[in-house]
């Protein structure tokens, strides 16, 4: 299948993929070195088995727990976690997103592909079953670079995976794009206009695509105020999008409170 720009979405392939030569050094590297589960150090794992098991529950509703998840439609927009980033996700997503550790990558999205599936009865009373483009929150060519892969465009594609799977129509479209310019620096910002300074970052990757009348699933790693899923939506809406909702790998507790205190059921 292929979207509006010709780029082929191959169910199970993400659509940035590392060069053979990374790939090697990689894995000349876990030779040298053996591998280490990052949430307690065991040696030989990639992630083992008591670590896993924190990103193995229920998908949950966070968006209660993000105050600046406002929605265009008057309201909080839906938004879902697999887990809750304290412990050992924190430190598999870190170790997966800035040090390197591409073998962490496959369980990460093995996770989100469990966790859109669960959500298609959802999902499907919000869109009618129409086709859900999965819209990955874009990360700036820098971050590409320098962690060798979209990191968060391979979650979309694990999302739309899941979704297809559990028999909701599906693809990735990556829709939006950052901005170079008009994009000031936030320190001394207070709430509101960082809010203002976050919805200049992002906007449509190309016009002619623009996923007008289309029903939309944001993708991102970590959601902590809500305020870049929220910009990312206010371009889609605006583009005449219907943004079902966000799914997110993990979710910044309120602080003083426990992830389980702050994320509600996917039921509630």
């Amino acid at each position: 299948m292929t979207d509006q720009r010709g780029v082929r979405d191959r169910p199970g392939r993400p659509p940035w993929r590392r060069s053979p030569v990374r790939e090697a050094l990689v894995e000349l590297g876990r030779v040298i070195v053996p591998e280490q589960c990052p949430g307690c150090g065991a040696w030989d794992v990639a992630l083992c088995g008591p670590c896993l098991r924190h990103l193995q529950g229920q998908v949950r509703r966070v968006e209660e727990a993000a105050a600046r998840l406002d929605d265009v439609r008057h309201g909080a927009l839906p938004a879902w976690a697999v887990a809750s980033y304290t412990g050992p996700v924190r430190a598999a997503v870190v170790a997966w997103k800035d040090r390197g550790r591409a073998d962490l990558g496959p369980i990460l999205g093995a996770e989100v592909r469990r966790a859109a599936a669960a959500l298609v009865p959802t999902l499907k009373e919000v869109t009618g079953g129409a086709e859900l483009l999965v819209v990955p929150v874009p990360s700036t060519a820098a971050a590409r670079r320098r962690r060798g892969a979209d990191l968060v465009g391979d979650l979309a594609s694990a999302a739309a995976d899941g979704l297809r799977a559990g028999g909701q129509r599906a693809r990735v479209d990556h829709a939006l794009a950052h901005r170079r310019h008009g994009v000031r620096d936030q320190v001394g910002l207070g709430a509101r206009a960082r809010g203002r300074n976050t919805a200049a970052t992002f906007g449509l990757r190309v016009a002619p695509a623009a996923p007008g009348g289309r029903w939309c699933l944001l993708v991102d790693d970590v959601i902590t105020t809500g305020s870049t899923v929220s910009a990312c939506a206010g371009v889609l809406s605006a583009a005449g999008a219907l943004v079902a909702g966000a799914l997110l790998l993990a979710a910044t507790p309120t602080p003083g409170r426990s992830g389980h205190e702050v994320i509600l059921s996917t039921g509630a």
